[in-house]
């Protein structure tokens, strides 16, 4: 059984570490305009300052939070800077008006990497320690 959860925490850490590049990359080319504006989403956790530094750290969260979780480079720590991300991407849009239906994609990564972060990356991994593996 154990070799069955091994295999398929290395499916979903693969699966969902393409999905956040593919997320990532946009961000990363948008450059400053582009983080400042993500980063002003900060707005409805109270934090008003430094809105580019927070959209480069959320480019860089899901950019490469995917590539640590591909390849098994401390995926639990990996897993916690990008729920981060998804927690403050739901916080806005649900303060934007955003209905749950409309976010089920956050929604169902969300739910992927606390699976990810519970259960840490498997026996597939390149870097693994006690407390972030």
């Amino acid at each position: 059984m154990a070799k069955k959860l091994d295999v398929a925490l290395f499916i979903l850490r693969v699966g969902i570490g393409i999905v956040f590049i593919v997320h990532g990359l946009p961000k990363l080319n948008g450059g400053p305009e582009l983080w400042t504006l993500l980063g002003g989403s900060m707005k409805h956790l109270g934090i008003n300052f430094l809105p580019a530094f927070w959209g480069f750290m959320a480019m860089v969260a899901e950019l490469f939070g995917g590539i640590c979780l591909i390849l098994g480079i401390y995926p639990r720590l990996a897993a916690i800077l990008m729920l981060f991300t998804m927690l403050v991407a739901g916080i806005s849009e649900l303060a934007e008006g955003q209905k749950f239906k409309d976010m089920l994609e956050l929604f169902q990564l969300t739910i992927s990497l606390v699976v990810i972060l519970l259960l840490g990356g498997g026996k597939y991994v390149l870097v693994k320690s006690k407390r972030w593996g």
